[in-house]
């Protein structure tokens, strides 16, 4: 099962080359020897939502990724190598986990978890929850668009000074703190902020839109709040459980009707 849900990267990557050479000026990527990584076909492969959450040193990375990827590729075959029979099997292989993946997540992508099911859930493992929740101590810059967050991010990535950006970059006053918001807990007005920074390890930055701000944020500090973890705190984690669990329970199914269809199956 893990094998066939993992993410073929290489696969996937050069598979969202576009044919030819009809795309439309601005929406190429790369090119490599005339074969073009087309940008909605790139996005459409990631989702929309994930390609969005990509910070832009991500996604430079990802475009850098295929263009040696299919460097690799273009001098396999000049090399020969796709004609071995050994490597063209792994091709093929490859190719059907792909299909394999799309076919889940389609069906993936139909689940719906209602609020008495991710209720439910909680109820039943209590026990998982049962723990102080941390609050942390958030510095952010406030940022007038997207383009000057993702800019601002990729210089602090590369070395400049988060508390130096805050006092050149932020258009609000909290800059005369260096930001900072003081310790943030969940049940607070700028909850927002700490469900953002719960992904991100210490002192690692990242980016947050809120109410049409644009926002780069991290934690230098955290510690135990003062209360219990509560159902609320916990909604996303428990939807991320159930979706998995889903996810195991459709690759059965699936297998099952397909199997129930197909009688000429053999093992020798």
């Amino acid at each position: 099962m893990k094998n066939i849900l993992s993410c073929f990267v290489i696969i996937i990557l050069l598979s969202l080359s576009a044919c030819g050479r009809s795309s439309e000026p601005g929406s190429i990527l790369a090119e490599v020897n005339g074969e073009r990584l087309d940008r909605e076909a790139f996005i459409a492969g990631y989702g929309i939502d994930a390609w969005e959450s990509l910070r832009a040193e991500e996604r430079k990375k990802h475009v850098e990724d295929w263009v040696n990827i299919t460097l690799l590729a273009q001098a396999a075959d000049k090399a020969g190598l796709s004609k071995d029979p050994i490597i063209r099997q792994r091709m093929e292989f490859a190719q059907k986990k792909v299909k394999a993946n799309a076919m889940i997540a389609e069906r993936l992508a139909r689940v719906r978890i209602s609020e008495d099911q991710l209720f439910s859930y909680f109820r039943i493992h209590q026990a998982d929850f049962q723990r102080p929740v941390m609050s942390y101590l958030i510095q952010r810059i406030n940022l007038p668009d997207k383009l000057s967050a993702e800019n601002l991010l990729q210089q602090i990535n590369q070395g400049l000074d988060f508390g130096q950006a805050v006092r050149r970059y932020s258009t609000e006053e909290l800059r005369r703190q260096d930001g900072f918001m003081g310790f943030v807990e969940a049940a607070s007005p700028d909850s927002v902020f700490w469900k953002a920074v719960q992904d991100l390890p210490p002192m690692q930055a990242g980016v947050l839109t809120h109410d049409g701000v644009w926002y780069i944020i991290r934690y230098t500090e955290s510690q135990e709040g003062e209360r219990e973890a509560n159902f609320e705190d916990h909604k996303e984690e428990i939807r991320r459980r159930i979706l998995l669990e889903r996810q195991e329970e459709i690759y059965r199914n699936i297998l099952l009707e397909i199997k129930s269809e197909n009688h000429q199956i053999y093992y020798y």
